[in-house]
């Protein structure tokens, strides 16, 4: 069964990028949303995926707000999540690291990415009930 990652990102092509790469290796489905009031739509139309790459600074409704409302509601609590970010400053580094399964600085390598991903979708796995 195919594992579901959405990309949360306002730049298409960076949705674009991780689609094709996760998507050609026939393990992935990827779920593209290009901001993050499309992201809380698509979750609330159970489009649940079991990882979602969240970029921080996007307009309207920043990853950092994106991440307040998943981790409020319960059935969105336990989706891991990786930032995907260029923001590079201690403070972001510190909070993401914390807050997120992961943070991951832009730009950044699809293969390490994919390492990531795997790494955190087998704990993930683990934590689950038989």
């Amino acid at each position: 069964m195919k594992k579901k990652i959405m990309v949360v990102d306002d730049e298409p092509d960076q949705v674009y990028t991780i689609q094709q790469f996760f998507e050609f290796s026939g393990k992935y489905e990827v779920i593209g949303a290009n901001s993050g009031m499309e992201c809380v739509e698509l979750l609330k139309n159970k489009k649940i995926p079991d990882l979602i790459l969240l970029d921080i600074m996007m307009p309207e409704k920043s990853g950092w707000d994106v991440f307040t409302q998943l981790k409020e509601k319960t059935e969105w609590r336990e989706i891991p999540i990786i930032f995907l970010t260029a923001l590079t400053d201690e403070y972001s580094k510190g909070f993401g690291s914390i807050s997120a399964d992961d943070y991951i600085e832009k730009p950044y390598d699809l293969e390490e990415l994919k390492k990531r991903i795997e790494k955190i979708l087998k704990k993930t796995k683990k934590k689950k009930p038989l």
